[in-house]
């Protein structure tokens, strides 16, 4: 009886953290690329404020996608406005986005510049759990 308790304690451990590693993925992926109200002048200034860099260092990210929509909205991909995109969702219908891209090549934090470009795109993200938690890229969709 003590072990069949010690494996649901267990087993429910790693659910929650599972659970809170997730929260922690959406709450990271927000801040780095939902800005409702986003110009495509305002890169600097958002990426510094934010603090985005490359993972786990003062380097300049190459670039970072903001997507112009409110989290509900970005959340419906994973659920019901998206479509299978490889591992990746991808969107139903097109996000207005600004794509930051360094100038700057070798660049650290503060001094990173950016070049801003406003785009109307679908968008590939990584869901879990209906979350997304990776913005994978933006893609350019003709109509027939």
């Amino acid at each position: 009886m003590q072990i069949t308790f010690a494996c649901l304690l267990l087993l429910c451990a790693t659910v929650l953290s599972q659970d809170a590693s997730v929260s922690q993925r959406y709450r990271k992926f927000i801040e780095q690329h939902i800005k409702g109200e986003m110009s495509a002048d305002r890169c600097d200034d958002e990426i510094r404020n934010r603090g985005i860099s490359k993972t786990n260092s003062n380097e300049c990210k190459e670039t970072n996608t903001f997507i112009q929509a409110t989290t509900k909205l970005v959340r419906a991909i994973c659920e019901r406005a998206g479509e299978p995109y490889g591992d990746m969702t991808k969107s139903l219908q097109p996000f207005s986005i600004v794509v930051c891209t360094l100038r700057n090549q070798d660049a650290r934090q503060p001094r990173c510049q950016y070049r801003g470009r406003r785009y109307t795109r679908r968008i590939a993200i990584k869901c879990e759990q209906g979350f997304p938690v990776h913005f994978e890229r933006d893609i350019v969709h003709f109509e027939n």
